[in-house]
């Protein structure tokens, strides 16, 4: 079936889904798979259940008009957005990068949503389907599309600015995220560098951390627009930085205040008061929206539990990102201090050497109480007074009694996120 043809379809549709269990009536249905599904078995059930049609790529699942008969059903959903995308016009912003994707994301979205009708990707659907799926979600009323970009191997950037043909991009970051996958720090830059890339062969303009020297170096070529700290270098100019322990800043004047958490996250909303400044969206408005965003999803929140203040950041993690945010916290007033950690994933030969660097980095900071959880942080134990390791949280659910003080504490809880941290706040 021709693109063009599939596009009908899905235009006389109100919705689409890849999952049966959120069917809405009147939508289109794709029936994906993966190594452990094939939802053309569940083509009939989809009908059944309200999708008007359904896209499927086995013939021995067509059993009328309604199932669209296509080769392959991912690539058709990969090629019916592109087309989608290029029908709507629309100005696109891509944003990818090792930490920070989804806070600088809400942030950008939160900020052009004061003047624009914009449309983001929702949550971190931000891989080879989610980003189609963004695309698809793109109206005629939308006048700005903010499409998160994920990554873990090389070429998969590449991929998906071929899809979504952004006008507008920034990188985060570059740090020792999915080293596994990349090969390595320097294939983290390769990787993440496609967007610059793409950027650059089709004459489109780079938003860029010139605090950052990657960024600086790797974009010199490009159509730019720059922001920087303390410094009239950069098309913005960002003053006054600081975090205990949210972050606040000044910019034009203004002394902005946000919710967010951390030193680390002064870069993010640098970011998103420059793409706003670029589409002329009031200061006044700027300010507003980074001061009214609450970060959700166990990303930087601040919490409470049984009187102790708690910073939840148990989304994710990777040796960049930790060590960030262990930085930023060690230098907070409050105390008593405790880091509850957890191990982090996809670093392939170089994870047992990046815990290490961690545990080793801690055990100088005797302020602090460290709570270790996980096989990898467990390999690199030490003996020392206020480290404590644990192989499991089971482990450490047995042994609670170590997350007690005297007094109220202030606790970081960070980890990857198969570890599924959050729930040592079951056990405060």
């Amino acid at each position: 079936m021709e693109i063009s043809q599939l596009y009908q379809y899905f235009t006389s549709c109100s919705a689409l889904s890849t999952d049966t269990r959120k069917i809405m009536p009147n939508s289109i249905f794709f029936a994906l798979k993966g190594d452990n599904f094939d939802a053309n078995t569940f083509a009939s059930e989809a009908l059944n259940m309200g999708a008007r049609y359904v896209v499927i790529d086995n013939p021995a699942y067509k059993t009328g008009d309604r199932m669209l008969l296509v080769e392959n059903t991912l690539e058709a959903l990969q090629q019916l957005a592109q087309h989608h995308r290029r029908q709507l016009g629309l100005p696109v912003i891509a944003l990818t990068g090792s930490n920070g994707k989804t806070t600088t994301k809400e942030l950008v979205n939160a900020v052009l949503s004061k003047k624009y009708s914009t449309k983001a990707t929702v949550g971190n659907l931000n891989n080879h389907i989610g980003v189609p799926l963004t695309l698809l979600s793109f109206t005629t009323e939308t006048e700005i599309g903010i499409v998160e970009m994920g990554a873990n191997h090389q070429k998969e950037i590449e991929m998906l600015c071929e899809l979504a043909e952004p006008n507008f991009g920034y990188i985060t970051n570059f740090g020792k995220a999915h080293l596994e996958g990349f090969g390595g720090y320097d294939g983290v830059i390769k990787g993440k560098s496609e967007l610059y890339t793409y950027l650059e062969t089709h004459t489109k303009t780079a938003f860029v951390n010139l605090d950052d020297e990657i960024q600086d170096k790797k974009t010199e070529a490009l159509s730019r627009f720059t922001f920087a700290t303390n410094s009239y270098d950069g098309n913005v100019r960002i003053d006054d930085v600081d975090a205990n322990p949210m972050v606040r800043l000044i910019y034009n004047d203004l002394h902005i205040q946000s919710h967010l958490i951390g030193i680390y996250n002064a870069s993010n909303i640098s970011a998103a008061i420059a793409i706003g400044n670029y589409f002329k969206v009031a200061d006044s408005e700027i300010k507003a929206a980074i001061e009214n965003y609450i970060p959700t999803n166990n990303r930087s929140q601040l919490t409470e539990k049984n009187g102790n203040k708690i910073i939840l950041d148990a989304y994710n993690a990777n040796p960049s990102s930790m060590m960030a945010a262990l930085t930023n916290f060690v230098q907070l007033d409050e105390e008593p201090k405790i880091a509850i950690l957890g191990d982090m994933f996809e670093l392939g030969t170089e994870s047992l050497a990046e815990h290490k660097k961690l545990v080793q980095y801690l055990a100088g900071e005797e302020g602090v109480k460290v709570i270790f959880v996980g096989n990898d942080f467990y390999a690199n134990k030490i003996k020392n007074s206020h480290l404590h390791f644990f192989k499991t949280y089971e482990d450490l659910k047995n042994n609670a009694s170590v997350l007690q003080t005297d007094k109220k504490a202030l606790i970081l809880i960070k980890g990857s996120r198969g570890m599924a941290l959050e729930r040592v706040l079951d056990i405060i």
